[in-house]
């Protein structure tokens, strides 16, 4: 199966375009707000430490096991965050939605909702996948929230697997979407 990788996604909300060393400087002031990725290992406060993120990325692409994006808010006619299909295993048919922030002022606005709607419509139509999982910190209730309204169901929890950046080791909610589940 032969994988696009640089896909670009959209719907009447938002604008996914593939994620790249020009055009990341769009995102250099929201990856400075203040506690934007409280529950992530990702360092994105400063414009290096943006531009290593998106350096990993697209070398992740280049393997072909993510896919990320630039997320663009129709509506507020603005870059908003970034977002990535990751964990691509084409043997099985399974990927995970995950390494998603937005800018405050697109929080609680339905934009994450529409965009991961387009991204999962995407992944089963398209992409011909079987499965989305999603990877949460367990006291990110809000994220939780919002993948169990997209039909994610829990799975399990990883204990103490990962380290975020002020050296606190997270318990991962693993949520899973299966096609079936989504286009019933």
């Amino acid at each position: 199966m032969k994988l696009n990788l640089s896909p670009t996604l959209e719907n009447e909300f938002v604008i996914l375009t593939p994620l790249t060393i020009e055009n990341y400087k769009e995102l250099i002031s929201i990856g400075a707000e203040d506690k934007l990725v409280q529950y992530s290992p990702s360092d994105i406060y400063s414009a290096k430490s943006l531009k290593n993120y998106v350096e990993v990325a697209l070398e992740q692409k280049a393997r072909s096991i993510s896919i990320p994006f630039i997320i663009y808010d129709k509506s507020k006619k603005q870059y908003a965050g970034s977002t990535r299909y990751m964990n691509i295993n084409l043997k099985n048919k399974v990927l995970e939605i995950g390494s998603t922030w937005i800018g405050k002022e697109f929080q609680g606005t339905g934009l994450n909702t529409h965009m991961k709607s387009l991204m999962i419509d995407h992944v089963f139509e398209k992409m011909n996948f079987e499965k989305i999982e999603f990877r949460i910190d367990e006291r990110n209730i809000r994220s939780r929230k919002a993948v169990e309204k997209l039909g994610g169901v829990l799975e399990g929890v990883l204990r103490e697997n990962v380290y975020l950046l002020d050296g606190f080791k997270r318990n991962t909610c693993c949520y899973g979407i299966l096609k079936e589940e989504w286009l019933s």
